[in-house]
């Protein structure tokens, strides 16, 4: 999409003069954010608006235009530049917005900022829908005075994604940003579109709105003159005349809910004279293939047309009769009178809008033209948050553009080195990263474990380190190359569940036993590698383990060893303690009775005096003699 046509080239020579702001009415959409890329500090316009200091941006660097004193206000001065240093892909990423409709508006220019003279092409995205797309070289006035432009968006998260893709060696350039929330009915045709303004005019009036007049526009919309629309032949070709005329007092049912139609854009209008069969026609640069948004304002601000039937004119559309109006049949005099149609597929370059007269001469306050962009698919959000989570713990480079959605737009390969398709819900999943070679330092996040369509990994030949998660080797997973980084640590046991055919794990530090499954991928067809890790043991190519061990330590059997062991010692010990316990049952220690005492004692004395007798007579027996005993 050519931006030429929808964007609003600055001529000061045409501004209105400037004058101070004027009081609004109660509005319940109340956030607005004006950033001045590259400015360095916060600043406030003659229209007192506020505009920030360069933020929110993902790399790039600051410049200025090369003719400052051409640009009235600031933030026109200043600009951001992309070059291929930053990446291919660069956002701005506005945080902690309210759900619900937005206003965004750019303002950008080259103006020789970098002395090249060669305004670069690139690309610009938001919520990961193309939505501009400059080409070198551009028309000469924009590229020395800027141009404007401005688009509807939904946000459905808490931050607006506005990114651009650099093309070759071109950098992107962007001068302001402006977001600014509208009601969510506002320009509504389906919760998912973008509405990218191709042609905004008010006519019989000169270019108005923000950045050019004090006038109030709630939504921010400048309006450019309907002159820069009209087809000067159709003009030629029938004799008419052009006539702006002015209301006479307010016109009613303006500024209302949703879309909040300034009160200016009905005091003024346009009107054909002549000598009858004149028609007014309009002219609108499009991109073919693309549906559009029309909306009409009228007001009928001519005295003279004072009943129903005195002015009927026809709307024709690229040939096609939309619509007859009478204004002053449908609202009467002096009120907004507004309606949409939208156009389908076109096939030309070209969008005719022509007022054709049934009676009395037509007459128009104002026409909008919105391109209607659907929707791009979008990353799976567990797996923006499993991405956005690698990239801060790998460490990636700026230069690979790891910036906004990962897969989104489609027709960008988003982040370098990844690979994504969509599935059948309609969504958009990662299912390659390929890092190889990149230089990272980091590690890598347990939250790869939400990458469950993830098919390949190559982070080989970096210099990566810590222990490989538990997340890693989803069920999906078919190639692992994690050769020559600094990985320590215990394979996780997903490894062995997964599906993988293709596995490098040479050239870490990895330790432990490597899980028979995990071995087998060799003996099925696929290819394993496990060379390099000096604390590896179990494989075909690797050091036996030794007994009882395993890649965790010890093994099911030595646990087990240990465990009988264990029980045997208790038992043993058990046991020794139940002894000696009923040992010392047994060990009694109690007085005995005095008269058993007595008795004990004279029994000792007997026995003394018998073994002192039978000594005696073992004596005598030895010497010869036997004694005789007298008889009794």
């Amino acid at each position: 999409m050519t931006p030429f046509p929808f964007f609003f080239i600055i001529c000061f020579v045409c501004l209105f003069p400037f004058l101070p702001s004027s009081s609004s009415l109660h509005y319940p959409y109340n956030y607005s954010l004006h950033i001045d890329c590259g400015g360095l500090s916060n600043s406030t316009d003659i229209f007192n608006t506020t505009w920030v200091s360069d933020r929110y941006f993902t790399g790039g660097a600051i410049s200025v235009v090369s003719e400052p004193l051409h640009f009235q206000h600031s933030q026109e001065k200043t600009l951001r530049y992309f070059p291929i240093s930053s990446g291919k892909k660069n956002c701005y990423v506005i945080p902690n917005l309210p759900s619900g409709r937005y206003q965004l508006r750019t303002f950008t220019v080259y103006d020789n900022y970098d002395g090249k003279s060669h305004s670069p092409s690139f690309d610009v995205s938001v919520e990961g829908n193309v939505v501009f797309q400059w080409r070198s070289p551009w028309h000469e006035t924009i590229s020395r005075a800027g141009a404007y432009s401005d688009l509807f968006f939904t946000v459905s998260d808490d931050e607006a994604n506005v990114c651009f893709y650099s093309i070759a060696t071109d950098s992107p350039v962007i001068a302001s940003l402006e977001i600014t929330q509208i009601d969510p009915a506002s320009y509504l045709v389906n919760d998912t579109s973008i509405l990218v303004n191709y042609g905004r005019f008010s006519s019989g009036s000169d270019q108005w709105g923000p950045g050019f007049s004090n006038d109030t526009d709630r939504f921010g919309r400048s309006w450019q003159s309907d002159a820069d629309f009209r087809s000067k032949i159709a003009v030629k070709t029938t004799g008419a005349t052009v006539k702006a005329i002015s209301a006479i007092k307010n016109v009613i049912n303006v500024d209302r809910a949703p879309n909040y139609f300034p009160l200016k854009l009905y005091q003024s209008a346009v009107t054909i004279i002549g000598e009858g069969g004149e028609f007014l026609e309009y002219l609108l640069p499009v991109d073919a293939k693309l549906d559009y948004l029309l909306w009409f304002h009228f007001a009928e601000i001519d005295v003279s047309v004072n009943k129903a039937g005195k002015r009927v004119f026809e709307i024709v559309v690229n040939g096609e009769n939309v619509s007859r109006v009478d204004i002053y049949k449908e609202v009467g005099s002096f009120a907004a009178y507004d309606f949409k149609y939208v156009v389908k597929n076109l096939s030309s370059a070209e969008l005719s809008v022509r007022l054709v007269p049934i009676v009395g001469a037509p007459v128009i306050c104002g026409l909008e033209n919105y391109a209607i962009i659907p929707a791009d698919l979008k990353t799976l959000p567990a797996q923006v948050v499993a991405m956005k989570a690698l990239k801060e713990s790998l460490k990636v480079p700026d230069r690979m553009g790891w910036n906004g959605d990962p897969c989104a737009p489609t027709t960008w390969d988003a982040w370098e080195g990844v690979t994504c398709r969509s599935t059948t819900n309609g969504s958009l999943v990662i299912s390659q990263i390929d890092l190889g070679s990149q230089g990272l330092k980091g590690y890598i996040s347990d939250q790869i474990g939400l990458l469950s369509n993830l098919v390949s990994l190559n982070l080989s030949s970096n210099s990566l380190g810590g222990s490989l998660p538990w997340g890693l080797g989803q069920k999906s997973l078919v190639k692992l190359d994690l050769s020559n980084n600094k990985f320590t640590g215990t394979l996780p046991d997903t490894l062995a569940s997964s599906t993988l055919q293709i596995v490098f794990l040479n050239g870490n530090a990895l330790e432990g036993q490597v899980p028979e499954e995990l071995l087998s991928i060799g003996v099925h067809g696929g290819a394993i590698d496990l060379s390099g890790n000096k604390g590896l043991c179990g494989g075909p190519t690797l050091p036996d383990c030794p007994l009882f061990w395993s890649k965790n330590g010890l093994s099911t059997a030595g646990k087990v060893a240990i465990g009988i062991s264990c029980l045997v010692f208790i038992c043993v010990v058990l046991l020794v303690a139940y002894i000696c316990y009923k040992r010392r049952q047994n060990d009694y220690d109690f007085g005995l009775p005095h008269e058993m005492m007595s008795l004990a004692a004279k029994r000792n004395r007997y026995q003394r005096q018998k073994s002192l007798m039978t000594l005696e007579m073992e004596s005598q027996h030895a010497k010869g003699f036997i004694p005789t005993y007298n008889a009794t």
